[in-house]
């Protein structure tokens, strides 16, 4: 529309004297709205609403007389009186002279289109939120007088905190929408649960399911952002500790980081965490820390200015960061100074009830916090991080601390209310049972590796390594001694959870082949990683690439509750997390690898993930099952399947 606007006609002003329009100061006191019924029919009043029809029934006839499809125009329109000046403002009303800059002149106008059947209003730019009120208002009577249906365009209204504003945007594969924000409990109840129905009723959905069949959320997030209704009643500005506590707890608790993020996670993410975009990160926060003052007034620059480069991702972007806190207070401008801090590692998830349980989750830390500020010593998790906090009883039982924690305060929280958060981050693929020993396979994290730069079509591109993926082993009543777990040949070296009989460990496996990817020379069916399973362990040692003849995944859909008897496993020819009952052809285990220690790291198998020949016993020999037959190097092949 611009495009088609007289806008060279306009008197010439110089850059300096250009009449802009910035956005106001949140930390300013604004008043209260006027009411609704003082801003109606303000046009009419002005000007009178009888000689304001009157003028527009005469300009409709004379448009129909000249076009020659009415009647002539019974009635001329008043000429324009000449331009006269101002006596108050004498300036405003001149015309400009040659050279002459005007500042004074109007530089924008409400457009009007007809457009495809319908009647476009196009909203032009203003300073003051009660200038855009009036004019929608004189929009809506003007429409009501004409009976005649209008929709509004153009530029939106002005930052306001007296305004609430619910964008909707569309993102790739996503519709990203931004909700006003909640100033209780029960309000927060009902945006949430709003939100969740409208978009039921619109067959839109808050979950997703990718080609293997796996559950998972839509990929946009749910960010969390929490402050106050105008800056200054933001906690984090009036309280720097408040931030410092959050980011200390968030750190001595990975539960927090991985139980509610989505599948992109690691270094390269959209949020990582402060250990995993930098190494000394952890020695310049401890310093950062020591600079923020305990329950005293401060100045609302400071949270900003100690922990803006250092809440940042590898490149050193503040908007990719667990804790972006781009709209706290940044001096740059107004629409960065909000007193906001966003929380990224929160993914959606699939049902309303499930994400009023992290926002119940926030409010409770933060009313912690608030009393008490955690200020405890950062620790230093090193590749334990990876190693540990990827697999799902070591990211829930640190959550369970946190439970813990909350519980001790006097919240009285429920660690079931996150049961489901933990099966739709953790899906189990299935379970066993041989000789009393309880086997379980649960989708476990692995990051995601931003690669290389190559070139395309539109440019350099950086593709994300998402070919590895991980599951976790765990296994009860198993004896260390007498027991071995093998996993296509090779022993996964388990690691004891503290309970009796309990062991867990981690198998990272190649489960599709990308054209561009970490190792690309590497097939499915090649070792070329290692088990994950002791913390501490350093995963980034090399692994050797051996061939495996073994066929794909076996898993087995038995419950813990059914006999010993052994069972058919399962195949997944085409996902490593398929579950269908087929008969297991194994080749004779010949020449096995020597298995490592549990302290080390072992090669696994890059296909599918097959459990098979687990459970012999070298104490007794003469024990086997029947159905297995020994060969000359003691390997059990094809013994009962898990």
């Amino acid at each position: 529309m611009g495009l088609r606007l007289p806008l060279d006609s306009l008197p010439w002003v110089k850059a300096s004297d250009y009449p802009h329009i910035y956005d106001q100061d949140w930390m300013k006191k604004l008043p209260a709205l006027p009411p609704r019924l003082e801003r109606d029919r303000q046009a009419f009043l002005r000007a009178g609403a009888g000689d304001f029809s009157r003028r527009l029934e005469r300009a409709f006839a004379r448009h129909h007389a000249d076009s020659g499809h009415g009647s002539p125009r019974e009635q001329e329109l008043p000429e324009e009186e000449p331009n006269q000046p101002d006596p108050e403002n004498p300036e405003t009303s001149l015309r400009p002279a040659p050279q002459q800059s005007a500042p004074w002149i109007v530089r924008t106008a409400l457009c009007v289109e007809p457009r495809n059947g319908k009647l476009h209003v196009f909203m032009p730019p203003v300073h003051q939120l009660e200038d855009y009120l009036e004019l929608c208002a004189a929009v809506e009577e003007t429409a009501d007088f004409l009976n005649m249906p209008v929709l509004v365009e153009g530029y939106a209204p002005p930052a306001d905190p007296r305004l609430n504003v619910i964008k909707v945007t569309p993102d790739p594969g996503v519709i990203e929408v931004n909700v006003h924000p909640a100033h209780s409990w029960t309000e927060m109840v009902d945006i949430t649960t709003g939100l969740y129905q409208d978009a039921h009723q619109t067959r839109l959905g808050t979950e997703k399911f990718m080609v293997d069949g796996r559950h998972s959320g839509t990929g946009g997030g749910n960010h969390i952002v929490l402050g106050g209704a105008t800056p200054a009643d933001s906690p984090f500005l009036r309280r720097p500790d408040l931030l410092r506590s959050l980011i200390n707890y968030w750190h001595n608790h990975p539960s927090l980081s991985y139980l509610f993020s989505g599948l992109f996670i690691g270094p390269t993410c959209q949020a990582p965490r402060i250990d995993e975009a930098r190494n000394d990160s952890l020695y310049e926060m401890e310093i950062a820390f020591n600079q923020i003052p305990n329950q005293t007034p401060t100045p609302p620059w400071l949270v900003d200015r100690i922990f803006r480069h250092l809440l940042t991702d590898v490149s050193g972007n503040t908007h990719r960061s667990e804790f972006c806190i781009d709209k706290l207070f940044d001096p740059a401008g107004p629409s960065g100074r909000l007193g906001l801090l966003e929380l990224r590692s929160f993914e959606m998830p699939p049902h309303e009830r499930m994400s009023l349980t992290q926002q119940l989750l926030m409010r409770a830390l933060i009313s912690e916090f608030w009393d008490k500020p955690y200020r405890q010593p950062l620790v230093p998790w090193g590749t334990e991080l990876h190693d540990r906090f990827m697999l799902p009883h070591f990211v829930w039982q640190d959550f369970r601390d946190v439970m813990g924690d909350l519980n001790l305060a006097g919240m009285n929280f429920d660690e079931q209310w996150f049961a489901p958060h933990y099966e739709f981050r953790f899906p189990r693929h299935g379970d066993a049972s041989y000789r009393e020993i309880q086997l379980e396979l649960r989708h476990a994290l692995e990051p995601w590796n931003v690669l290389g730069e190559e070139a395309a079509a539109g440019g350099n591109v950086r593709f994300v390594d998402s070919s590895v993926e991980r599951v976790q082993v765990k296994t009860q009543g198993m004896i260390g001694s007498r027991y071995q777990l093998l996993c296509n040949g090779q022993r996964v070296p388990l690691h004891s959870t503290g309970t009796n009989g309990e062991y867990v460990a981690g198998v990272r496996y190649r489960a599709w082949q990308p054209p561009s990817c970490l190792h690309p020379t590497i097939p499915c069916k090649a070792r070329s990683s290692s088990i994950s399973t002791t913390p501490g362990t350093n995963r980034s040692s090399p692994a050797a690439a051996i061939m495996s003849p073994t066929p794909a995944a076996s898993v087995t859909t038995r419950s813990p509750s059914t006999p010993t008897k052994p069972k058919p496993a399962a195949s997944a020819a085409s996902s490593p997390k398929a579950i269908v009952p087929v008969r297991p052809t194994f080749p004779p285990c010949k020449n096995p690898t020597p298995s490592p220690s549990p302290s080390t790291s072992a090669p696994i198998n890059k296909r599918s993930v097959k459990v098979s020949s687990v459970f012999r016993s070298p104490l007794s020999r003469g024990a086997e099952s029947p159905e297995s037959i020994r060969d000359a190097s003691g390997c059990v092949s094809p013994a009962p399947v898990l």
